[in-house]
């Protein structure tokens, strides 16, 4: 490798199964102009939503200069610029029951609220509660939240997604769960609240 050579160059982003490789190319090759076609693998919800993807063939010369281009086993694939960090190790798959997916291990990032502070060390000390017992917890459930920032009044500020996003218990849990724990071990804040659209979500584990 030349040492002036990026390594990102070497990195493709996403993975793909070999499953989903083969459909892919199959969905691929039944488009006109096909051997100019690559992948487009978009993320179209906003900070602080639950991951929606947008999977479309571009001609991959038409790509803005921004987006990153890869080639794995010979289907290239376009990421947007704005989208390579929450995607970055992501994997795409497919089987028969639910077709093409993808699984991500990142989380959306914060949305940006207006009047609520996330870069001081209250927001850093309720993060690592977030990360370290909140998640795993929710986890279990298939839901995540994500702090948007506190008001400098003791309240801070969520959103929630996965099996949480749509929940009927979702204020329940919010209320009596993430509270609990965030006031416990961060005593500078005294409630939570929630952000998110429940109206716009499905809920995939009480389903």
């Amino acid at each position: 490798m030349s040492p002036f050579a990026s390594p990102a160059s070497t990195d493709t982003i996403v993975s793909i199964t070999p499953d989903a490789h083969v459909k892919l190319v199959e969905l691929r090759d039944a488009e006109e102009d096909a051997d100019r076609l690559g992948l487009r693998l978009e993320i179209l919800s906003g900070p602080g939503e639950p991951f929606r993807y947008d999977l479309s063939f571009d001609v991959v010369t038409t790509a803005a200069f921004s987006d990153e281009v890869r080639t794995i086993d010979g289907l290239k694939i376009i990421v947007p610029a704005k989208d390579v960090e929450s995607l970055q190790g992501a994997t795409i798959d497919h089987n028969e029951a639910q077709g093409l997916l993808i699984r991500n291990p990142n989380r959306p990032k914060a949305p940006q609220i207006e009047g609520l502070v996330s870069d001081d060390e209250l927001s850093a000390q309720v993060e690592a509660v977030v990360s370290a017992e909140v998640n795993p917890a929710l986890a279990a459930h298939g839901g995540f939240v994500t702090f948007a920032g506190h008001d400098g009044e003791g309240t801070a500020y969520f959103t929630m997604g996965g099996g949480c996003h749509g929940c009927a218990m979702s204020r329940q849990t919010m209320l009596e769960g993430v509270q609990t724990t965030i006031n416990e071990r961060v005593p500078a804040i005294v409630k939570v609240r929630d952000l998110t659209d429940h109206s716009t979500g499905s809920n995939p584990y009480y389903s």
